[in-house]
């Protein structure tokens, strides 16, 4: 079944679109200190060089706050501040010159204090986020519905967005995140019928390299799969690099993103020949700085090697320790095992 992408309400992330039919932007978070401001530039431009869109940075205390203005100064890409319960901290981000806000208007106290940060929002063409959590409901959501549900998320949701249209504020982005990969679909689907807001999505917390990324690709890509969401976070207990890794294999894995290097290989069984797992590895690895669109094949036998070495760009059949070496569709002729990666490498530079 086909799904058509849902057209929301279109909001600026600095000079990145979210929402109306716009590219579906990648977003990670610093995992560093925002007080230590050389360490979260660093990493920074680490995952805008991955292919981040948007960074978010924690803005928890005084110190962090003071750093803003260093950090939104000299970062290559848009920056989201975090903010919880305080404020002034959200204010301070925003006259240092940050792009959005995540924060939940409800959660930061009175009505004059949620006044005073969306019309410093407003002044300043920041949208917010709305970023509700399975893991920190409001007492009186959790007591009508009793626990965590899909139902629950949504009424949360919508009762902040409520209290920023309440201020006349209506440039807005809504996530509901959840540790369960079921119960994030299930309110992502009901959010969606009940707003036109552009919706972030992720699993929070979905935990390491290999289970966050599972989780997260089930539960993002059944969405965007039934063309629900319009920016995406893979959050995992790794390097913020991975996510956005993670993040653009999902993208990518859809269609939404052009893939650069699309590696086809084979899951190897008891006809291989050659050590090729280490080999489709470190090729992984070694072509990811590299942008040009082209489909490399590494396979391991006679069997559908060389029928899907030959449909490649660039592909390997291997044999005995050695290997056959495609070119659009054309036999280039033998290489051996140990040479099969540096001539892969090579021929895509090339190519």
């Amino acid at each position: 079944m086909h799904f058509e992408r849902k057209i929301t309400k279109k909001i600026k992330v600095g000079k990145i679109e979210i929402g109306g039919g716009s590219p579906i932007s990648i977003q990670t978070m610093t995992k560093t200190k925002t007080s230590d401001t050389v360490a979260t530039l660093k990493q920074i431009e680490q995952v805008a060089l991955a292919g981040a869109d948007i960074v978010r940075v924690t803005v928890n205390d005084e110190e962090a706050a003071n750093s803003m203005k260093e950090i939104c100064r000299l970062s290559p890409i848009p920056v989201v501040a975090d903010i919880h319960f305080n404020y002034i901290f959200a204010i301070k981000s925003i006259e240092a010159g940050i792009a959005k806000v995540r924060i939940n208007p409800g959660n930061i106290g009175s009505s004059d204090r949620i006044k005073k940060v969306l019309d410093a929002a407003k002044i300043n063409g920041i949208p917010i986020r709305i970023g509700v959590n399975s893991g920190s409901l409001e007492k009186e959501i959790l007591n009508k519905y009793g626990h965590p549900t899909a139902e629950a998320l949504a009424e949360s949701a919508m009762r902040h967005v409520k209290i920023a249209n309440d201020f006349n504020f209506d440039d807005i982005c809504i996530s509901v995140k959840s540790t369960s990969v079921k119960l994030t679909i299930e309110a992502y689907r009901l959010l969606s019928e009940k707003t036109n807001y552009p919706l972030h999505l992720g699993v929070t917390e979905a935990g390491t390299f290999l289970s966050g990324t599972i989780k997260s690709a089930v539960g993002i890509g059944s969405l965007l799969a039934e063309g629900i969401g319009d920016t995406i976070r893979v959050s995992l207990t790794d390097d913020p690099v991975r996510e956005v890794e993670a993040a653009q294999e999902i993208l990518q894995s859809l269609e939404l993103k052009e893939k650069y290097i699309e590696i086809i290989s084979c899951p190897t069984c008891g006809r291989l020949q050659v050590d090729l797992i280490p080999i489709a590895k470190q090729l992984q690895e070694r072509v990811r700085p590299i942008k040009k669109k082209i489909k490399v094949a590494l396979m391991g036998c006679a069997v559908n090697g060389p029928g899907e070495a030959k449909e490649a760009d660039i592909g390997v059949a291997c044999g005995n320790g050695e290997a056959l070496l495609f070119k659009n569709g054309e036999i280039l002729g033998k290489i051996p095992e140990d040479k099969i990666l540096d001539v892969l490498i090579e021929e895509i530079k090339n190519y």
